[in-house]
């Protein structure tokens, strides 16, 4: 009986484990996608910004490797502002069209990429912010030294918006917008396995972030965009849903009361995890381009 019992626990802890690598390579794992061909009607050019990315090995930068992130390029009015455009994992600048083409009718010029590991950019694994911030800090330096005279605001979702925040100190923005972004890994993990698995899912969270860590070799501290948040040194509006399961709505306030001012919050009524655009529609519209207008533009 007591050897049973040995043989059945060691089973599901085998299972258990076997779980959190499964759920962990999902999560991790590239999501290539070919993105090349346009909408007719949207007036982009593509393009390759270089990113000088570091090697990682050991825990320490060890060497530095050139890539590319692939993106579009829709020019603007001049001295409308420019708006980089960062989409939600798994995903790609496609995500983004929607907000590219208002954006573009209203006179913004718009810089749609995709992240690392995601559409056409190269990349080997999704690391939840920290690699795809480099490609945030080339992109900025991308359309500061094409646009010089322009403003520049960013609009991320989910890992998009980690991204913009997990960036390196001191790059300069002009307005900041962040949708449907987790304050923590771990609140990330937790939501996302109570989602799939239920109340106990939440349990294998601290296998599956260990895991992470090894597998990217990152530790999960660095990926907290709730201790950089308050580095934003731009106005910024956060945007979350009520039925969020992925970002809860305490967890976005959380966010907005680590940040600096200006800031401002929308919660969404009915809003999800992903595309409050297409989800809110005229009103998304409105807002953005009230709180773009006052710092891109200095209207009232």
């Amino acid at each position: 009986m007591y050897r049973r019992l040995l043989i059945s626990l060691f089973a599901c802890c085998a299972l258990l484990i076997l779980a959190a690598m499964g759920v962990s390579e999902l999560l991790t794992g590239p999501a290539p996608t070919a993105v090349s061909t346009l909408s007719t009607g949207f007036p982009a050019e593509a393009v390759q910004i270089p990113v000088m990315a570091a090697a990682q090995g050991n825990g320490a930068d060890t060497a530095s490797a050139e890539r590319s992130v692939h993106g579009w390029l829709a020019r603007g009015v001049r001295g409308r502002g420019m708006v980089l455009l960062v989409h939600s994992i798994r995903s790609n600048r496609v995500e983004m069209l929607g907000r590219a083409r208002f954006l573009n009718r209203i006179g913004y010029g718009t810089l749609l990429i995709d992240l690392q590991a995601h559409g056409e950019t190269p990349g080997d694994r999704i690391t939840f912010g920290a690699r795809e911030s480099e490609d945030v800090e080339a992109s900025l330096a991308f359309l500061r030294n094409n646009f010089p005279s322009e403003k520049i605001a960013a609009i991320g979702v989910s890992l998009g918006a980690a991204a913009i925040v997990l960036a390196r100190p001191g790059f300069r923005l002009d307005a900041v917008i962040l949708e449907s972004m987790h304050p923590t890994i771990k609140e990330a993990a937790e939501n996302r396995l109570r989602l799939h698995l239920g109340e106990t899912g939440p349990a294998l969270s601290p296998l599956l972030l260990s895991l992470l860590s090894r597998r990217l070799d990152i530790s999960p501290a660095a990926l907290n965009p709730i201790s950089r948040i308050g580095e934003l040194d731009a106005p910024l509006l956060l945007i979350s849903g009520t039925d969020d399961r992925h970002t809860k709505v305490a967890e976005t306030e959380r966010l907005f009361d680590a940040a600096r001012q200006p800031k401002e919050m929308w919660i969404v009524p009915g809003g999800g995890h992903f595309n409050m655009h297409a989800y809110a529609g005229r009103e998304y519209e409105d807002r953005i381009s009230g709180f773009l207008g006052r710092y891109i533009r200095g209207e009232d």
